[in-house]
Order: C-alpha cells, then sequence, then structure tokens
C-alpha cells in the first residue's frame, strides 16, 4: 500500500486524505461530508480514505496522532493536515484553493 499510497498523492490533481477508523464516531461524521465535499468539487481533487487500523504505517508516516485527520497532497507535497471533522464548505474551499 505504501507505494501505491506514494503513487496517489504524486497527482496533478489536488488528493484529500481522510486518515479515519471503524471505531470512530467523529469519523462516520466526516465521512458523509467528504461525501457532499465530493459532490461539490467533482474531478477537481480526489478523496481516499486511508484506515489507521488496516495502514498504520503511513498514518505513523505523515504523524496522525488521532482520528479524523484530513490531508491534503499535490505533486507529492503536504499542503494541509489537521486533526477533528471538517465541514463541508471548509472542505470544498480548501481544495479548490490548490485546484
Amino acid at each position: 500500500m505504501s507505494a501505491k499510497f506514494q503513487e496517489l498523492i504524486q497527482s496533478e490533481r489536488p488528493v484529500l486524505i481522510d486518515f479515519f477508523a471503524t471505531w470512530c464516531q467523529p469519523c462516520k461524521v466526516q465521512s458523509s461530508v467528504l461525501t457532499t465535499v465530493k459532490a461539490n468539487i467533482g474531478d477537481k481533487a480526489r478523496i481516499i480514505k486511508i484506515d489507521i487500523d488496516q495502514y498504520p504505517a503511513i498514518a505513523s508516516q505523515y504523524g496522525v496522532r488521532g482520528v479524523p485527520t484530513i490531508a491534503v497532497f499535490k505533486k507529492g507535497e503536504l499542503l494541509y493536515k489537521e486533526s477533528g471533522v471538517h465541514d463541508v464548505n471548509r472542505l470544498t474551499t480548501l481544495l479548490n484553493s490548490y485546484v
């Protein structure tokens, strides 16, 4: 997965990574928010979910200490990372600023 992850974040389009856990209640809220964000931004950015329990090495590599954590990459560069639930407008604006 790590090589595939590196390939994903090298994209010319912004890639939003949602680091989550299946047992995390706020992560479920974030997931429904991301569905709306995806509808808002269409193909301008990608949204990928990474389960920290399945891929702890990736979470550790990027310093994910709590879930949900949102990270945005473009051309392999980490442009944004913050824990907590984000609202639709904030994430839509954030992604549009990196397009």
